[in-house]
């Protein structure tokens, strides 16, 4: 692998009190590429609260921030990019909206959707579930022969998400995922959240010495 896999962060589905005291330990304990602010059907108001807490944390620490489902407002605050699923309205629109920033698109198991979503200059495409997850209900599985299939034939990168796991990622790793993307396995560590990166990019690195 020429770039080495890294960790992309993904917030809890609904933010404990003090969690931006536990955002700056868990980014200060090891690499995190970047963090994604996901707090589905939260009010508005509340999201932008959120933002203006937690991306000056990411964003002092060199963590590109970014917004989940909606690039209006991730453009609005200044977010360094947003994340869309395949029903976040128009991708083409946010593509030119995020000029210059992050736009990373949920392709689920599909090669179509991810060869559509690198015709339209995603920063990166997002392959997922790959294993079981409490996190949100998987509609789709995906193997690590998509994964295979889209790092030997494409240059944008790919985020394996869904279920990952320091015990389970070395497979990921090894079949050309550029990023992992992971909630619980560091937001529920039985030691804490900095615990957690740490686990996880021990676990990174161990599955690319073994490649």
């Amino acid at each position: 692998m020429d770039d080495p896999c890294r960790l992309y962060l993904i917030t809890p589905p609904v933010l404990p009190p003090g969690f931006a005291d536990q955002l700056a330990a868990a980014l200060d304990a090891g690499d995190v590429a970047c963090l994604q602010l996901r707090l589905k059907d939260a009010p508005r108001d509340e999201v932008k609260r959120a933002v203006e807490a937690l991306m000056p944390i990411a964003q002092a620490r060199d963590v590109a921030f970014l917004l989940n489902d909606d690039a209006i407002l991730a453009a609005e605050l200044g977010c360094d990019g947003a994340h869309l699923g395949q029903g976040d309205g128009d991708h083409a629109g946010a593509r030119m909206l995020l000029s210059g920033r992050i736009l990373g698109i949920t392709c689920h198991d599909s090669r179509h959707l991810a060869m559509l979503a690198g015709e339209m200059a995603a920063d990166y495409v997002a392959f997922g579930a790959f294993f079981p997850t409490s996190t949100k209900e998987a509609q789709y599985r995906a193997g690590t022969d998509l994964l295979e299939w889209w790092s030997e034939m494409f240059e944008i990168p790919c985020v394996a998400i869904g279920g990952i796991t320091a015990a389970n990622c070395a497979p990921l790793v090894r079949a050309g995922a550029d990023f992992l993307a992971v909630v619980g396995a560091v937001w529920n560590h039985p030691e804490g959240p900095a615990a957690g990166v740490r686990a996880m990019n021990a676990a990174i690195v161990e599955a690319a010495g073994a490649a």
